[in-house]
């Protein structure tokens, strides 16, 4: 499988830098408390202060939505949204060790993570704009149309695998106690965004080989051509 950005989001978003990791080895015994517990931590540091919305990674997001025709208080980013729960609830929710890792870390850094299993995408996966004719499935098990424009995580059957960016991930491709490969996807449109995504992703992949006794494949992608390519069962 191979990810990449469409060359209009890129020139669109110029400041965008991604944290692409790819790992296998994936079940869902792994105990990672130990580790999501000083991510908690850092993040509940950030927002003792400030509310979640003025940290500048969420203002960088908030006026890409606003760009993007989409009220920022409305459509959030995925780190904005587990912010405003974790500060209500003091936690985040269990869901899958890979999942309550990478969402601990997106709370850390204020910067929305996605998490895939490539098993179960067709072919590749571009964000790119939207055509209107993509199928994506819900969580709730609802199927939906992006609308023409909207930018989404399509794969080569015309599958979206997110809407509105980084708003809302699709059920078809999202982890279960089935998924054994991942390919996790960290954004970030803030100034320092570089710096940031390479701490997140190399602390990432240092609590990944811990929790799963594997070695991730990762990557930083900020030049307009830059892709990732990962091995799965699938292709």
């Amino acid at each position: 499988m191979q990810f990449s950005y469409h060359p209009d989001v890129q020139e669109a978003f110029p400041t965008r830098v991604s944290g692409v990791i790819g790992i296998g080895g994936i079940h869902d015994r792994a105990e990672v408390t130990a580790r999501t517990r000083p991510l908690l931590a850092q993040a509940a540091n950030r927002i003792a202060a400030v509310s979640e919305g003025a940290l500048p990674e969420i203002r960088a997001w908030r006026a890409a939505f606003a760009a993007m025709g989409l009220k920022p208080t409305q459509y959030r980013c995925a780190s904005e949204a587990l912010l405003r729960r974790f500060r209500k609830d003091g936690d985040l929710p269990t869901i899958h060790p890979l999942v309550d890792l990478c969402n601990a870390t997106s709370i850390a850094y204020a910067i929305p993570i996605a998490v895939f299993d490539p098993d179960r995408i067709d072919g590749d996966l571009t964000v790119r704009e939207a055509m209107g004719s993509e199928r994506y499935e819900s969580f709730g098990g609802d199927v939906e149309t992006p609308s023409p424009g909207e930018i989404i995580f399509a794969d080569s059957a015309q599958n979206a695998h997110a809407r509105r960016w980084t708003n809302r991930q699709s059920r078809l491709s999202a982890v279960s106690p089935s998924t054994r490969t991942a390919v996790i996807v960290a954004e970030a449109l803030h100034e320092g965004a570089i710096d940031d995504i390479e701490r997140l992703t190399a602390g990432l992949c240092a609590d990944l080989h811990a929790a799963f006794s594997a070695d991730p494949a990762r990557a930083v992608l900020s030049h307009p051509s830059s892709t990732f390519e990962f091995a799965s069962k699938r292709g």
